[in-house]
């Protein structure tokens, strides 16, 4: 039997950082907001009711919302990247979409962003490190 492909998400968590290519953009902190799709198996989580058996989405938010708040990358692709890296090698996903928000980039725009998949053998290179 297959395992089931469960989700647990977190939307819209705003963090203020440094990105972007433009002069002033390296000197201005930005709000980029994040939102996250991680698959897991929750049935066991469900059956001992315990946060060690599931995957604990307050520390995957305080994790980001340092790592995230102390970067300064110039392209929204290299941070959603690293982010997904993250919660792949992290947090034992095999798994993650990482859809990144920057509100306000482009004039006449709400947002502009990027969404991006990842699968932890996408970084397979780590183990071997």
């Amino acid at each position: 039997m297959d395992k089931p492909f469960d989700k647990i998400f977190l939307t819209a968590l705003s963090i203020e950082c440094i990105v972007g290519i433009w002069e002033w953009e390296r000197k201005v902190k930005q709000t980029v907001v994040i939102d996250l799709e991680m698959a897991c198996d929750v049935r066991r989580a469900a059956v001992s009711d315990h946060i060690d058996d599931t995957v604990d989405y307050k520390k995957v938010s305080k994790r980001l919302l340092t790592f995230v708040g102390e970067s300064q990358f110039q392209l929204v692709e290299t941070l959603a990247e690293n982010i997904a890296r993250i919660i792949l090698t992290e947090f034992a996903v095999p798994w993650v979409r990482v859809r990144l928000n920057k509100q306000g980039a482009i004039r006449n725009s709400r947002d502009v962003g990027i969404v991006i998949e990842r699968r932890i053998e996408d970084y397979s290179d780590l183990s071997s490190a």
